[in-house]
């Protein structure tokens, strides 16, 4: 077994773009390498080929690889449905769902599955990239811990400790994080990185020196911003952002268990698109061209939450102006007459009224449908996934958006409403031209080409600023 781990002193540091990018390098190297999140918590899930779902931070970097998502590369996958409960996926399937309380009897079992798809990738593969979750200076959940320090010592894996400068404090970040955890916890670390510095990195070599000094921990290195970010798909709902285009306006409503929101990256990526993620409370605003109800986790608790922000009101008023409005996955279904959940697979039992933009009714249950399909919409070719609960009909589905092979999703009479399953669709460069040439604007092709340039320039930029073959070495 050959692996190191990059650990964080929070969320949100930057570990799955460090991943991802020390994956482009590793694999440039002649290595066979794979990414490995234990587990991960994340609406934004990719379908794997074996037919599961894993966070799609993974699916980057196992593209970052050059391999094709498997379930072994994120064995736990925690999806949020309310604020205490989320469901539980393990090695690909839905095993249940569980309050933050209860979740914490779970990690005995789940971690001989992490344990046992670690084994699986170390054998196919010359190097293993792990990402931790969170921090491993959250001691008050180490006792059961399978994300962080609990999984490098069940499986032996050295860590490499991430701060992140640009949010203050990270000299506190490093040495308290020593400071906190387990002195045999500490021993499974051979050093750290800075990562995220704005301006000249030689203004902190006396931070990074006291770094060195306090912990005896030796540094890898301190990572500048890395500007083109922008082009990679963000993991977590708090990065999303607006685009800096201009032309057509698309709204995005930003719903509170919004899922799969990487299906806005092409579009926020077009010059003649103006992207904008409304945040809660905010109107639609009376310029928009096309709104987009987006996938959720949750479709029952987040129509529920878009009526408490008026958006119901104000997307019934943007189709009487002439406006389009597009739902995808959960958003298709909310756009419908009715949502029926007989055995409450999505919530409480009942049937609820949807936003009658679509002449179509769904019903929930709670077997789920994960599969990745290819087929025509628009007379282009398109691809995506699907990853939804729940099936639709009604008559508009005569009308369907696209047959992939079989018929998806329903459009409107008046052709301005649309409801798809399909996430991933804008990705296909001829289809995403056909779909905003519908609606007045251009289209820029070479989307997912950028994707791997952006990649490649990622690892260049580590391999620019850190000890990246010293930091590999630590692998073991």
């Amino acid at each position: 077994m050959v692996a190191v781990m990059i650990q964080g002193t929070g969320s949100n540091v930057g570990k799955s773009m460090l991943v991802a990018g020390l994956c482009r390098a590793a694999t440039r190297r002649g290595l066979s390498v794979a990414p490995f999140k234990p587990q991960n918590m994340s609406n934004n899930a990719a379908v794997t080929a074996d037919g599961g779902e894993i966070g799609r931070a993974q699916a980057l970097q196992a593209r970052a690889c050059g391999l094709d998502p498997h379930t072994d590369m994120n064995p736990v996958l925690l999806k949020p449905e309310t604020d205490r409960g989320a469901q539980v996926i393990l090695q690909g399937r839905a095993i249940g769902r569980a309050e933050a309380r209860d979740y914490q009897g779970l990690k005995p079992r789940l971690l001989g599955g992490v344990l046992e798809s670690f084994a699986r990738l170390s054998a196919a593969h010359d190097l293993i990239i792990v990402e931790g979750a969170g921090s491993p200076a959250e001691v008050n959940l180490r006792p059961r811990d399978i994300a962080n320090m609990g999984f490098a010592r069940a499986a032996g894996v050295p860590v490499v400790l991430a701060g992140d400068i640009d949010r203050g404090g990270v000299i506190a970040q490093i040495v308290g994080t020593q400071a906190v955890i387990d002195a045999d916890d500490a021993a499974m670390v051979r050093g750290f990185l800075i990562n995220k510095f704005r301006g000249d990195p030689r203004l902190f070599d006396d931070g990074y020196r006291m770094i060195e000094a306090r912990t005896g921990w030796r540094g890898f290195g301190v990572v500048p911003w890395f500007a083109d970010a922008h082009r990679l798909p963000a993991e977590d709902a708090v990065d999303l952002r607006a685009s800096r285009g201009a032309g057509l306006h698309v709204v995005c409503l930003t719903l509170s268990r919004i899922a799969n929101f990487d299906d806005l990256d092409p579009l926020a990526a077009e010059p003649g698109v103006r992207l904008t993620m409304l945040a809660p409370g905010q109107a639609i605003p009376g310029d928009a061209g096309l709104v987009i109800v987006p996938g959720t986790k949750s479709t029952l608790g987040d129509l529920a939450f878009l009526r408490a922000q008026g958006w119901d009101i104000d997307l019934a008023a943007h189709h009487r102006r002439g406006g389009h409005v597009l739902g995808i996955c959960g958003g298709y279904q909310m756009l419908g007459r009715v949502i029926d959940d007989p055995s409450g697979a999505d919530g409480v039992a009942g049937q609820v009224a949807g936003l009658g933009l679509l002449d179509v009714t769904t019903v929930m249950a709670p077997d789920k449908r994960l599969t990745r399909v290819t087929g025509i919409a628009l007379g282009r070719s398109v691809s995506g996934y699907e990853i939804h609960m729940g099936r639709t009909t009604g008559p508009d589905c005569a009308r369907p958006f696209a047959h992939v092979p079989d018929p998806d999703g329903a459009i409107s009479p008046d052709g301005r409403v649309t409801g798809s399953y399909l996430h991933g669709l804008f990705s296909d460069d001829a289809f995403r031209a056909a779909f905003l040439a519908r609606l007045g604007a251009a289209s820029q092709p070479g989307f997912e080409a950028g994707v791997d340039a952006a990649l490649d320039d990622l690892a260049d930029h580590l391999e620019a600023h850190l000890d990246v073959a010293a930091l590999l070495a630590v692998a073991r």
